[in-house]
C-alpha cells in the first residue's frame, strides 16, 4: 500500500464522529503526523483502538490515562489547538 493509501486509511480511522475528538485526531494529522518518528505514529494507532468513551474523557481531562505512553500524546494533541 502507497504511503498516501495508507494515511487516507489512517484519516478515515480516525474519524469518530466526536466533533471534539475529530479536530484534535484531524490537527494531529495535519502537524504532528508527517514528522513523528515510526514509534510514535505507532502510539497514535495504538490510541485509534481506544474506545470513544475513554478518548473524550482523556483528551477533554475529565480523566487521566494510566498508559504513560499514550497520555503524553494526548496531553501534546491537546496543546495543538491552543
Amino acid at each position: 500500500m502507497s504511503e498516501d493509501a495508507e494515511f487516507k486509511r489512517i484519516r478515515w480511522r480516525s474519524r469518530r464522529g466526536m466533533r471534539e475528538l475529530d479536530q484534535v485526531f484531524e490537527r494531529y494529522l495535519e502537524h504532528d503526523w508527517p514528522q513523528d518518528s515510526e514509534s510514535q505514529r505507532a502510539v497514535f494507532l495504538r490510541l485509534l483502538d481506544c474506545e470513544d468513551d475513554k478518548l473524550w474523557r482523556w483528551i477533554m481531562g475529565y480523566e487521566h490515562c494510566s498508559d504513560a505512553e499514550l497520555a503524553a500524546l494526548i496531553e501534546r494533541m491537546r496543546t495543538l489547538g491552543h
